[in-house]
């Protein structure tokens, strides 16, 4: 009696989502084994602590930045914006710092800018009813221009020690950067809330019929609106971390790094579509994406040409999970066409 009791509990909606997450999941498991034996087999230097702490501060920022974006996509929005963001936040580290403010006062400063341009962002979306889309587009190039305007061509790299050192030395004892070990313990919270709390379970609702949510009361537009404010206040942070370990505040830090967050998020399982998605997917994603491009810098790869694994990666993680609704029309499409055929002909007899 007891496991039918424990069965019943078991929402078979949840258990229809989580079975796809599964599968793919597994795929992105095997493709990290894979990815492991390629550097192997490329360089027996592959899994050393060095280059494995290479590997870290090489995706730090950018895997930061996934988690709220995996947030923003399952409710069906996009936010493209996320590396201008961290541009502004590193470019306003510099300038606040050239204008002699003290770092303790900085940080907090930077992360409330981070509120405003997430709040921006998500009041066009929500407020306006304006594609997430073109609003994240503008506002990419909004805030790009911004971080031109605040720093021009200087630059800025007369950081106190204390803090540059964040991004160069590991966490004792292992070979992690801080960037991946802030990303680490963000992605436990973030994984938490979305698989095992209310809001999360809105999301996905959001996500997968917005006016059924809306329904079932719950406050889209006020959630939309937070997701996008998380995503500047996050984005922010990692601008602070990114500046800390080059060490340089420049108006064109973080450039085209969307595109990286955007595939890794994809690549996580997360649908382009929304309601479907997990964390331990996108954190698979990181790795599978970071181990891939640094398995092909050993091979000596033109550095240049990296950017070959985003755009390949992204378009597998929008064709793969679609192919079987790309075989589903398609065989409808023939089914039509052999109805019609039959029609045509049956007319011609009589």
């Amino acid at each position: 009696m007891e496991p039918e009791l424990s069965r019943q509990r078991v929402s078979p909606g949840a258990l229809s989502r989580l079975q796809p997450l599964l599968r793919w999941e597994s795929g992105l498991a095997i493709a990290s084994v894979a990815i492991v034996l390629l550097g192997l087999d490329v360089s027996s230097q592959f899994l050393t602590n060095g280059n494995l702490f290479y590997l870290c501060i090489s995706v730090g920022e950018v895997a930061i930045m996934t988690l709220p974006l995996t947030f923003i996509v399952i409710t069906g929005e996009i936010d493209l914006s996320v590396a201008s963001t961290l541009g502004l936040a590193s470019a306003l580290v510099g300038y606040l710092w050239s204008h002699g403010w003290p770092m303790a006062l900085i940080i907090p400063t930077v992360l409330a800018v981070g509120v405003l341009t997430g709040a921006f962002n998500g009041l066009l979306v929500t407020r306006l009813g304006l594609p997430s889309l073109a609003v994240t587009i503008g506002t990419l190039t909004l805030y790009r221009g911004i971080a031109v305007i605040l720093l021009g061509p200087n630059t800025i790299s007369n950081f106190p020690f204390s803090y540059t050192t964040i991004g160069v030395d590991p966490v004792p004892h292992t070979f992690l950067s801080y960037s991946v070990l802030i990303f680490l313990i963000l992605a436990l919270v973030f994984g938490v809330i979305l698989h095992f709390t209310p809001f999360g379970r809105s999301l996905y609702a959001i996500g997968a019929n917005q006016e059924a949510a809306i329904f079932a009361g719950i406050r889209v537009k006020r959630t939309k609106l937070l997701l996008f404010i998380v995503s500047g206040v996050v984005c922010s942070a990692a601008g602070i971390l990114y500046t800390f370990r080059l060490s340089t505040a420049v108006q064109d830090n973080g450039v085209g790094l969307e595109l990286s967050v955007v595939a890794i998020v994809l690549l996580g399982g997360v649908s382009i579509f929304g309601g479907t998605g997990s964390i331990i997917g996108v954190v698979l994603a990181v790795f599978v994406f970071a181990g891939l491009q640094n398995a092909l810098f050993l091979t000596n790869f033109n550095e240049l040409a990296l950017g070959i694994v985003t755009g390949g990666l992204l378009l597998v993680s929008v064709l793969v999970p679609n192919a079987s609704s790309f075989v589903r029309r398609a065989r409808e499409s023939l089914r039509r066409r052999q109805v019609r055929g039959q029609a045509a002909a049956a007319g011609r007899k009589t």
